[in-house]
């Protein structure tokens, strides 16, 4: 089970103060879930001038409590690795998003183009795309069963129990 979401956003604001702002939007104190982000590579192409950034976002995980009942959900932290492509020269910058967390459960991945916008050159339109895939589902049905055949177990013990004390119980009375 997947879904696509795709959007078109016009800042009107120059193309260089719209990557500025996004390149170091986070952390802050305005959105408290993302706790880090560290650049972990940055280089320069010096035949194109493109700056290729790899960076690993924290974030706080923010999933109800009442679903942390299922195992993989228990955890704190859940990170996020964001590599771009900016090219100065022609006013692009390319951006992949992809989660690292539960990656065997599902996966998220988002691209991002920021460039001028063709309306007026003083602004900048960012195209989004986020596809979204989820297998957790068949996790979480598959953890329900071990956790009915566990109970089945657990009451399939008592019933013995109840049946090997009553029986022994039977035998005691019967030596009586």
């Amino acid at each position: 089970m997947g879904a696509t979401v795709e959007a078109r956003t016009v800042y009107r604001y120059p193309f260089e103060h719209v990557v500025a702002s996004y390149l170091r939007k986070y952390p802050s104190p305005m959105e408290k879930h993302i706790t880090a982000v560290k650049t972990v590579e940055e280089k320069t192409d010096l035949s194109s001038g493109i700056i290729y950034r790899r960076r690993i976002a924290t974030c706080q995980n923010v999933i109800p409590q009442i679903l942390r009942k299922l195992s993989v959900l228990k955890i704190s932290d859940v990170y996020l690795e964001e590599e771009s492509w900016l090219n100065v020269q022609e006013r692009i910058m390319s951006m992949k998003t992809r989660c690292l967390t539960w990656t065997q459960y599902a996966s998220l991945k988002e691209e991002s183009v920021f460039r001028e916008s063709l309306e007026n050159p003083n602004w900048a339109l960012q195209s989004w795309s986020c596809f979204f895939k989820n297998s957790l589902v068949v996790h979480f049905c598959n953890e329900q069963k071990v956790k009915k055949s566990q109970s089945l177990n657990h009451v399939n013990k008592s019933l013995f129990s109840k049946m090997f004390l009553e029986t022994l119980w039977v035998i005691i009375l019967i030596k009586e």
